[in-house]
């Protein structure tokens, strides 16, 4: 899958240096799947959830949320937010995933 951006997981990293580590895990587990599919995804990653129209990952043992807006048809994930535990409880990025 390509992965768009990855800037937007180095930024976060910089700012959470407990994330780097498992951020960049996704990031390569990602890199190397062709999901077809929301089920396929659950496969590899048992605690993502659907939020509407996007995935959200659980990064870093539950500390931090990864959402993004995968289109599998193009092979693309794209990144909507970075989020730690407490800015995803405020829910103000779920919005994004209703469009």
């Amino acid at each position: 899958m390509r992965v768009i951006s990855k800037k937007a997981l180095d930024e976060f990293a910089k700012r959470h240096q407990d994330a780097k580590e498992p951020l960049a895990r996704w990031y390569g587990i990602v890199k190397k799947a062709n999901f077809l599919n929301f089920n396929e995804v659950r496969q590899v990653f048992p605690s993502a959830d659907k939020v509407g129209n996007c995935t959200v990952f659980n990064i870093g043992g539950n500390k931090y949320r990864l959402i993004t807006a995968i289109h599998y048809n193009r092979q693309i994930i794209y990144i909507r937010f970075v989020l730690t535990h407490t800015e995803y409880d405020l829910s103000y990025w779920t919005g994004e995933c209703e469009k």
